[in-house]
């Protein structure tokens, strides 16, 4: 047995007064004249043992009280599991999970007012002078300080659901790091929370040796849910009026299957699509839906589905520009290309400019989806570098190399951006003998592909080297020669070309097949920035390059809400960190002053609509150096803490002891007669 304050045991030394009190207690006697003595002798004596045994028993129940009052306030207790630094002032540090989970109902209402109540008797089980942490999934610095439990309470009031999610081990070291701070106070962990699947990725959780960690797992009602987690557009470029389809990929995350979900698609607050799917259990399932009608500009979408009860993954956002004209830069040596001039010229989407490899604006380099090089000997260092930098960022790059190219010039750069370089000029008739028909350059240009297609024919072409990324190649001459193929690099795609445009090299300039290749991949070259960015994981967003200043600042809007992210200039782009601005889902709008210069769609984490849940057994692997997994039920955990955390208290007993003997005591005192005359013997 320990005590927690075992200098109130000085206190024992009271225990010489009650003894010192019947020790000098004398009693005066007085004097009774009686003609016969030797039965008031006998009186005397049997009253004498009556009183005395009367008194010990008294001092007895007196010395008693006393001390098991004293033990009281010493707090004795058998030492428990986890008693380290019993006596001692301890930093206590509770994470309170407010994710969208957490607002799953039970019988005692949601998950999260479950999980403060649990917070708070958490605290209550600690002493008045202990230190507390509240944390939640929104990491916030005013979270990063000691509270009082009064403070600490207040603090719990205030907790709301929240669109971030992290995952244990994230959770683990952000309370570590405070704990850190305070070396000298004894450390002890709490995580209360359901503990979905997705806060684990299978990992054992690391923690400090020294930490005391606790789980209080909070049992949740397993209900269905379908969301949506992600959509694409089959087209790269979006054209005005043109019909469009989306690939909407649904997921069933309940053990049953959901029939008849109702989907529909809003754009900019006008429906365009309607649908209702039928998805097996835990399964996923792509459906694509079909619109058209849209104007030029930025269009502002929303995917919602009806599913109850869980809803706050029921909206879907998501943005995208529809241009009226694409812009294509072509660089040449000088002396325009006319069969480029004659491909552009067909289609007024496209808005071609010409510009000689000396005279290149490279700062404008970012506009352009698509930059083609042709009828260049040389390509300069800084165009090199420049044109490097616009693939990695997503790019398309399209290269015909000139009737006298310099060789180890083109080899030089085109290594740089991975791609296969012109080796040596072949001279010779030959004819181009396969198409790659499974490349996106070829999807729907062909209705019906004959047996027997007329293919370019060639009289000279520049071997290509067989080093580099694997090529995909459009088209092939025999011995798998390629003659156009397309590599990937950084972000960007690079398509080479084995012959110049030139009709000497081949007829490729005026073949029927060049001009819808050539738009196929001018539609390909497409880089918006992404449909859709979500909340706690897309803290950096990319966008094309815009001067700032002070006065000029973005920012993003949202009805009444304003943020000003930090920005950062970098070479052809512009990012915008958001940290834990954004807490909202929603359509925003990036504005530089009164002009709207993006528009930005931001959704929850889909991963909290896995409601699935990890077994205590499961978080005792998780969490191998942890404390037993506490189930809240319908008692309070602070009984339980307790005894886990400092032993088996015994105050509580002593005081009761204590007033045992008091009443004790009392009852001797009042019932137990001394003057009671014995039994007379006969004279």
């Amino acid at each position: 047995m320990h005590f927690l304050y075992p200098a109130f045991l000085f206190a024992l030394l009271t225990l010489a007064i009650p003894v010192l009190i019947h020790l000098f207690n004398f009693r005066r006697y007085q004097k009774v004249y009686f003609s016969n003595v030797q039965f008031l002798k006998e009186i005397q004596e049997q009253q004498s043992s009556r009183r005395n045994l009367k008194e010990r028993l008294v001092l007895a129940t007196r010395l008693l009280a006393l001390t098991f009052l004293v033990l009281a306030f010493a707090k004795p207790y058998i030492p428990g599991a986890n008693n380290a630094g019993a006596g001692k002032q301890k930093a206590i540090s509770i994470f309170v999970d407010n994710s969208y989970s957490m607002e799953t109902l039970n019988r005692d209402g949601s998950l999260l007012d479950e999980a403060k109540k649990r917070a708070k008797e958490i605290a209550s089980a600690y002493s008045i002078n202990d230190r507390f942490q509240l944390l939640t999934q929104d990491f916030e610095g005013r979270h990063q300080r000691l509270l009082s439990r009064d403070e600490f309470n207040d603090a719990v009031d205030t907790v709301k659901i929240s669109p971030r999610s992290r995952s244990f081990q994230q959770i683990v070291n952000r309370q570590q790091s405070l704990l850190a701070m305070h070396k000298d106070n004894p450390g002890i962990l709490f995580v209360i929370s359901d503990f979905q699947k997705n806060m684990s990725n299978g990992n054992v959780v690391k923690t400090d040796t020294g930490l005391s960690v606790n789980m209080v797992q909070l049992k949740a009602s397993s209900l269905p849910n379908v969301a949506v987690d992600s959509v694409a557009l089959l087209s790269a470029i979006h054209r005005p009026g043109e019909s469009e389809k989306l690939v909407v990929r649904l997921h069933n995350y309940a053990a049953e299957a959901a029939a008849k979900v109702p989907l529909k698609l809003l754009i900019n607050g006008a429906q365009k699509a309607l649908g209702s799917y039928s998805i097996a259990a835990h399964a996923v399932q792509y459906d694509t839906l079909v619109f058209s009608g849209l104007n030029a500009g930025w269009q502002r979408a929303e995917i919602s589905l009806q599913d109850n009860p869980v809803t706050f993954d029921n909206q879907f956002y998501f943005t995208f520009g529809v241009k009226q004209q694409m812009p294509v830069l072509l660089i040449d040596g000088g002396t325009p290309n006319p069969f480029l001039k004659a491909v552009f010229a067909a289609d007024p989407f496209f808005n071609a400019k010409r510009v000689a490899d000396g005279n290149v604006d490279y700062a404008s380099l970012a506009d352009y989806s698509l930059i083609i090089l042709s009828d260049i000997n040389a390509i300069s260092t800084g165009l090199s570098q420049q044109l490097k930098a616009f693939v990695n960022k997503g790019g398309t790059l399209l290269v015909f190399p000139s009737v006298e190219a310099d060789l180890a010039n083109y080899k030089d750069f085109l290594e740089k951006v991975s791609a296969a370089y012109p080796e040596k000029l072949i001279t010779g008739d030959a004819r181009v003998s396969g198409l790659n028909l499974s490349n996106q350059v070829f999807k729907n240009i062909f209705e019906n592909f004959p047996q027997n297609p007329d293919l370019p024919g060639v009289k000279k072409y520049y071997q290509l080297s067989s080093s580099g990324n694997a090529p995909e190649n459009l088209m092939t001459m025999p011995g798998k020669q390629s003659f156009w193929c397309g590599y990937t690099s950084g972000k960007g795609k690079v398509y080479v070309s084995a012959v110049a445009l030139n009709e000497d090299f081949s007829n490729l300039p005026r073949h029927a097949l060049f001009v819808p290749v050539m738009f196929r991949i001018a539609l390909l070259s497409g880089h918006d920035q992404p449909l859709f960015y979500t909340l706690g994981r897309d803290e950096m967003i990319e966008i094309p390059p815009f001067q700032t200043n002070e006065k000029q600042m973005l920012k993003l809007f949202k009805a009444n809400q304003s943020i000003i992210p930090e920005t950062k200039q970098t070479e052809g782009s512009t990012l915008l960190y958001m940290a834990d601005q954004l807490q909202q889902t929603g359509i925003y709008d990036l504005n530089k002053q009164d002009s709207t210069v993006a528009v930005l769609a931001f959704n929850d984490n889909r991963s909290e609509s896995d409601l699935s849940y990890l077994t205590s057994a499961e978080l005792v692997k998780l969490v191998p150096r942890a404390n037993p997994v506490l189930e809240a039920g319908n008692g309070s955990l602070k009984s339980t803490l307790t005894e886990t955390n400092f032993g088996l208290q015994l105050w509580k007993l002593c005081i009761i002891l204590a007033l045992i003997f008091l009443g004790l005591e009392i009852l001797l005192i009042r019932y137990f007669k001394t003057d009671k005359p014995p039994v007379s013997q006969p004279v």
